[in-house]
């Protein structure tokens, strides 16, 4: 995984409540065998219609949105099943961090373990957020050493996030990186430990 420290980037507004992991990657898409190849099918049942065709009424699919790598969603992001398929759809598609006043546990925590930086910040500011991002090409850094999100003019908050997760993204750790970390405490307990 790359780590984060500091990434900017711009905004993709997602003013909706509750959205579950069969929402973000549908069930008939969890087919492959690799993390790779699932952006494509991110919000399926919200980007296409019945024929397969982009529909021009979901915002993700607007020009406007090419390129964001920030998404702002509401309370509860992430709920339903516990899939990893879902941060690596929201991964595979080009979002790095996915700010909402509330995550599903499961979820916030398969984020950290892919190298996705899921931000909590209050209701009031993500809706300031969402309001900054619907009306304007808007970008935030989100600096993951000190703790804080701003953008060009005058936002500014701080979250918190767990020690753990937070040294995982930001050395680009995945948990067997971590366990790498403690290479030569392994090697000398299996020395000591050795049947023969």
């Amino acid at each position: 995984m790359e780590p984060i420290k500091q990434h900017t980037g711009l905004v993709y507004p997602l003013n909706r409540t509750n959205v579950d992991t069969d929402q973000i990657i549908p069930k008939q898409f969890l087919k492959r065998i690799s993390r790779q190849g699932f952006g494509q099918y991110l919000f399926y049942n919200w980007r296409y219609d019945e024929k397969d065709n982009l529909r021009s009424d979901f915002s993700l699919n607007s020009p406007k949105y090419k390129t964001a790598s920030i998404l702002v969603g509401g309370e509860n992001f992430g709920c339903g099943s516990s899939r990893e398929h879902a941060p690596w759809a929201l991964e595979d598609f080009g979002f790095k961090v996915i700010i909402a006043p509330s995550f599903a546990d499961i979820f916030f925590n398969n984020c950290t373990k892919n190298g996705i930086l899921p931000v909590v910040l209050p209701e009031t500011e993500i809706q300031q957020l969402i309001k900054n991002a619907e009306t304007d090409t808007y970008q935030l850094t989100v600096d993951l050493e000190a703790n804080k999100v701003t953008d060009l003019t005058s936002f500014e908050a701080s979250f918190h996030l767990a020690e753990y997760p937070r040294q995982m993204l930001l050395n680009g750790w995945d948990e067997i990186s971590v366990t790498l970390t403690h290479q030569d405490k392994i090697a000398t307990f299996e020395r000591k430990h050795t049947v023969y």
